[in-house]
Order: C-alpha cells, then structure tokens, then sequence
C-alpha cells in the first residue's frame, strides 16, 4: 500500500504541535531552574527577524516566519515518522 507524502506531513505536523504543547505544560511544571526544565524546554527560534516589508504604495506587504522548535518538538516529530511507517 503507497502512502502519501501529505499524511506524512500531517504526522509531522501533529507530532511537532503534541511534542511543543507537552513543553509548555512541562516548562511550568518543572521546578524553576532545573535540570529537566533547561533540557528540554530550551527552544531555537530560526526565522526571518525583523520581517521583510515590500511598499509598493499601493500595496503594502509584510512577509515573515518564525519556528519555535524545542527537544520535546523534535521527539514528537520523530514519533510521527515512527507511526507513518508502521501504521
């Protein structure tokens, strides 16, 4: 049975949001300070900062993206890819 790359995507998608909630929840959780807290609620933030603004009198157009991407996001991630195969 072929699998589309689209249900894929949604894996990834669903495990990186579980992953990055299950975060937060745990950022205020921990105890302030702590070791699991430093570990695995840091986050990287990639993206385009400050957004990239196009005047064109007319039309004014602002784009722009920002990642938030913890430890805890990327575990979600990698158990989407491990439920895509073997589901």
């Amino acid at each position: 049975m072929r699998k589309s790359p689209w249900v894929l995507l949604l894996f990834l998608l669903v495990g990186g949001l579980l992953g990055g909630i299950l975060g937060e929840i745990l950022q205020v959780m921990a105890p302030k300070g702590g070791t699991i807290q430093a570990f695995f609620t840091t986050n990287v933030t990639p993206g385009i900062s400050p957004p990239l603004t196009i005047d064109l009198i007319l039309l004014k157009l602002t784009l722009g993206f920002s990642l938030k991407i913890s430890l805890l996001s990327l575990l979600g991630m990698f158990l989407g890819i491990y439920l895509y195969k073997n589901v």
